[in-house]
């Protein structure tokens, strides 16, 4: 019998529990989003996550356990995750987490948010195996790292500024277009015309598989004020259109890059902005003359979700790491190597 894992999540905006069996079957995964609540500030505020987490966050476990059909007797154990996120919020989940396995007498397995990311593909390609080059681009990270073997991770590049996500999402509040602002540019960006504007790429000689996507924020930005200034009408459109292709180009670039560097044939994508449409379409074209699988998980695991840290769980689980009930919540945790 699959051993079932509890997974907890609130790393940012989203309360999230899941159960999963065997680190790669889902029986629930349920996400209680906040955007309407942060909507009205233009991003998250954390005060308001936190509070909106302790709200939701029995309600959504008790939700996550009736949907698989399992008792607290069924489970093997809770992984949550404790870092890197919003510190109120991760406290929640992590608190809730402690108590349920101190009261329920289950292991407690603590799970690196980024690295739930990287197993949301275990979950949508049941037969990926290790290794592989992974991208993993959201809000709050941007990074490349080798995933050698389950729970084994060499870092090979990182954003020096901005995320991916986090340009998205200052480029939309500019444009006018709402948050959150990457699903909202990646629409807008569908009727524009992506080379109306040449917005620069950013090339960093001395580390090539490292990111920098504050330059094209600000080009973005300089050419918005210029255009107002000039009494010039903004084609919201084609600047959308032309910013998402200058930053999808850099994210392709230097994955494919790292896969031909370490001779790999299988490159993974994760992360909220993993959704973007055309950073999807771009991966397959390309990745095809690379001869490369590319390899992505659907939407509603791109975003912050538990089923991702209930199969990373598993696998920390099955190997006997288990975490201490005085685990604290860590908002900067780096993705690092090792069991």
């Amino acid at each position: 019998m699959s051993l079932l894992l509890l997974g907890i999540e609130t790393s940012c905006d989203e309360t999230a529990a899941a159960v999963v069996a065997g680190g790669r079957r889902i029986r629930s995964n349920i996400i209680s989003s906040q955007i309407e609540l942060h909507q009205p500030f233009g991003g998250v505020v954390p005060e308001l996550a936190s509070r909106k987490h302790l709200q939701n966050i029995n309600p959504i476990i008790g939700e996550a356990l009736r949907e698989a059909g399992v008792g607290w007797g069924d489970l093997a154990g809770i992984a949550v995750t404790h870092g890197p996120g919003l510190v109120g919020a991760l406290l929640v989940g992590l608190t809730v987490a402690k108590a349920l396995a101190f009261a329920r007498r289950l292991p407690l397995v603590a799970v690196n948010h980024l690295e739930g990311h990287i197993y949301a593909n275990y979950l949508a390609h049941p037969s990926l195996e290790p290794p592989f080059i992974a991208l993993v681009v959201s809000g709050g990270h941007t990074d490349l790292v080798h995933v050698l073997g389950h729970g084994e991770y060499h870092p090979l590049g990182q954003t020096r500024d901005d995320a991916a996500g986090e340009a998205f999402d200052k480029v939309a509040r500019v444009l006018g277009l709402g948050y959150p602002g990457g699903p909202l540019l990646d629409a807008a960006a569908r009727g524009g015309n992506p080379q109306a504007i040449d917005f620069p790429r950013a090339v960093l000689k001395d580390a090539p598989l490292d990111f920098s996507f504050s330059g094209v924020k600000t080009a973005v930005l300089n050419y918005h004020n210029q255009q107002r200034q000039r009494g010039k009408e903004i084609n919201v459109a084609d600047v959308a259109a032309s910013f998402q292709a200058a930053v999808v180009e850099v994210l392709v670039d230097k994955t494919l890059l790292a896969a031909k560097t370490l001779s790999l044939d299988k490159v993974a994508i994760c992360g909220g902005v993993a959704a973007n449409s055309a950073l999807r379409e771009h991966f397959r074209i390309r990745g095809a003359e690379a001869g490369l699988e590319i390899l992505s998980p659907p939407p509603i695991l791109c975003t912050d979700n538990a089923a991702m840290i209930a199969a990373a769980g598993y696998h920390r689980l099955k190997a006997g790491c288990f975490a201490p009930l005085d685990l604290n919540a860590v908002p900067n945790l780096p993705l690092i190597g090792g069991k």
